[in-house]
């Protein structure tokens, strides 16, 4: 029986097998076990191992102890090696695309031709590490100083997150604030860039931090920015000579432990301040 014939026949057979779970990170090695336990202690000179993909495309196949790249589609070419002592195979440099259910089969090699006698599924995943959110403010056009605005980003992560919003930390509270988060995809490598965008008041007279928060599925672990902090200073002076002050925005310096610091200055005597950034 050839292998052709053989994979329709084990596909039949694999109506009732168990799927093992298996994970992977972009660009690095997926494990696709098959768990033979050769209670016979069969030799590889015995064998005929393969494994297909849910296409029933072919990765890897191990004949009598020799590998066998005719039967192997193009697109695995390179791209796996079988450890002997686990029964697994290896995939390299795994894609998004990767991810999906495959089959391992293994035949023993008889007098009367192929004979099945074990197999086994196994469902990849593929994971992509999201950068660190990063918040970038936005200079403030109005009169009001207070109103904060800003966007945060993260990006190159799989699979889409399920949410991503702003936290506003003061010494005796703690708010969250929800808004859109738009997304974009990588045509080629199915990568999700993530961003939102947001307006909203500080409150007067309290010390506060934001952060932008990423929610990643599907362990929930939550990814925090640096932290924005903004401090309020009481300084002397006359309303009118505060009103002639103007916002000022400077971008933090670019560094792993990046914060932006914004200083709220208000006058004793008037309502009136400065943001400065």
């Amino acid at each position: 029986m050839g292998l052709r014939n053989t994979l329709v026949v084990m596909t039949l057979l694999l109506s009732g097998a168990a799927s093992l779970e298996s994970q992977a990170f972009f660009n690095e090695t997926g494990d696709l076990p098959c768990h033979f336990p050769n209670s016979r202690n069969r030799s590889l000179d015995e064998l005929v191992i393969f494994w297909q993909d849910q296409n029933k495309l072919v990765l890897y196949e191990l004949y009598r102890g020799q590998e066998n790249p005719h039967n192997v589609h193009p697109k695995y070419i390179g791209r796996t090696s079988f450890d002997q002592d686990s029964w697994t195979l290896r995939l390299h440099n795994v894609q998004i695309k990767d991810k999906g259910s495959y089959q391992c089969f293994i035949h023993y090699k008889g007098p009367q031709g192929l004979v099945p006698i074990h197999q086994m599924s196994s469902d990849l995943s593929v994971l992509a590490n999201f950068s660190q959110p990063e918040i970038n403010l936005i200079p403030n056009q109005t009169e009001n100083s207070n109103i904060i605005n800003l966007t945060c980003s993260s990006t190159q992560g799989y699979p889409e997150p399920q949410r991503m919003y702003i936290l506003l930390k003061t010494k005796n509270s703690t708010t969250e604030y929800d808004t859109v988060m738009k997304k974009s995809q990588n045509n080629i490598t199915e990568l999700y860039n993530i961003s939102i965008s947001m307006s909203f008041s500080i409150p007067p007279e309290t010390n506060v931090s934001i952060f932008c928060v990423l929610q990643l599925e599907p362990t929930k672990t939550l990814l925090f920015s640096p932290p924005c902090n903004i401090e309020t200073i009481k300084v002397e002076g006359t309303e009118s000579e505060q009103t002639e002050k103007r916002v000022e925005l400077q971008e933090p310096e670019r560094s792993d432990e990046a914060q932006c610091d914004i200083n709220i200055s208000k006058t004793a005597s008037g309502d009136k301040s400065a943001t400065h950034f």
